[in-house]
């Protein structure tokens, strides 16, 4: 069996520690509590604060959780929240367009799949949760990459491979089809990605009106256009699905 690694246990300890006590403490009383030397003490906490894990009070040397940890925690509870109030919705989308339904949001440069619906039919289909999806290609990305401004410079950044020869690498006809998303409300994706597959996505928006992730349906491209088109009926769903879960999430009416 594997052995732990007991600088990341410390690391583990010392956080829990200042969740869990006073709102700061000083190197002293962290050392004590976990008994460590401080010397060692002081070098976990000198990581944890240039991860920005950890922050040091300038008046008193005192120590407390850092803002990027409560960004992350944050970031979980908001994914949580997004599934669960996204469960019901996502499930109706299946019935209705009868296709797959991908939840997705942004992570590490791409879209991280968080939760996915089967086509409602009896094919053999594969779970994809915890998959990833590129932002410059698929309607997933493309929504995120026209709301989320995090999102929108990282696809800019990132290398823009073709999957197609469809697929929009060029920065300004990437940008155009930004513009293009924005201003109709949905993305979409006929080839892009995948010889034969289409999808198209729509932004789901907080009670900040940030937007917090993407939904999207993805099927072969003969069930999802219509004489060259996407058909508007699937559209008008997948947009309905992101209103009803925006909706859900404390957004308003959009």
């Amino acid at each position: 069996m594997a052995r732990n690694i007991q600088s990341l246990e410390r690391a583990a300890a010392m956080l829990r520690l200042l969740a869990g006590g006073e709102r700061r403490l000083g190197l002293s009383d962290i050392a004590s509590s976990l008994g460590l030397a401080k010397g060692t003490a002081h070098g976990i906490l000198r990581t944890l604060q240039q991860e920005g894990f950890v922050e040091q009070d300038d008046t008193s040397g005192r120590y407390q959780l850092g803002a990027e940890l409560l960004r992350l925690g944050t970031t979980y509870l908001d994914v949580h929240e997004l599934r669960a109030r996204a469960l019901v919705w996502t499930d109706d989308l299946a019935r209705s367009s009868g296709e797959s339904v991908y939840l997705g949001v942004l992570h590490q440069q791409g879209v991280l799949i968080v939760h996915h619906v089967f086509r409602p039919d009896d094919s053999r289909q594969v779970l994809e949760i915890g998959a990833m999806q590129p932002l410059h290609s698929t309607a997933l990305g493309k929504v995120l990459s026209a709301y989320d401004p995090v999102a929108h410079s990282e696809a800019l950044e990132a290398d823009r491979k073709p999957f197609t020869d469809r697929t929009v690498c060029d920065a300004g006809d990437f940008e155009h089809l930004l513009d293009i998303t924005r201003a109709r409300g949905y993305a979409a994706d006929v080839e892009e990605t995948w010889e034969g597959v289409a999808s198209i996505a729509a932004p789901i928006h907080d009670r900040r009106r940030m937007p917090v992730g993407a939904v999207g349906i993805t099927g072969a491209v003969e069930r999802l256009c219509r004489d060259g088109e996407l058909r508007p009926e699937l559209i008008a769903a997948v947009r309905d699905c992101a209103r009803a879960v925006s909706r859900d999430l404390g957004a308003g009416r959009f």
